[in-house]
């Protein structure tokens, strides 16, 4: 049995700007850009998960708001993955690239002219065309 795998990403605003982070070289999918998040662990809701991971990627405590979209995303030889994105109402710390190659804030408009993953393309473009409402 194929186990669906559940992923969280935070999406961080800061003056009209959205935070995204650009993954490591050696690590897998490198240099492609991404929203801050990761895997829930057994035993984690979607929202502990992602205060645990943006406190270990970017060493912020965060008060995690809504889910403001969920995609399901299946790439050829991996279980499949349902994305959770959610905004981050709150946070207290700077921001740091502690697991990234780097950090940027970026206009939303321009998200699409970096090279995303491909779980998050779809979200990207709807962020660029201001088709979330809740980050508007």
């Amino acid at each position: 049995m194929v186990r669906t795998m559940i992923v969280v990403a935070g999406v961080l605003q800061q003056d009209g700007k959205l935070l995204i982070g650009q993954r490591m070289a050696k690590d897998r999918h490198g240099l492609k850009w991404e929203f801050p998040g990761g895997k829930v662990e057994v035993g984690e809701t979607p929202k502990q998960a992602l205060r645990r991971e943006l406190r270990e990627e970017l060493g912020i405590e965060a008060v995690i708001g809504p889910e403001i979209a969920r995609y399901e995303h299946s790439a050829q030889g991996r279980p499949p993955l349902i994305l959770l994105f959610h905004k981050v109402d709150t946070y207290t710390g700077e921001p740091q690239p502690k697991t990234f190659e780097q950090i940027l804030w970026e206009t939303p408009a321009v998200l699409p002219d970096y090279d995303f993953l491909d779980g998050d393309l779809d979200f990207v473009r709807r962020i660029a065309r201001g088709r979330i409402s809740q980050l508007r």
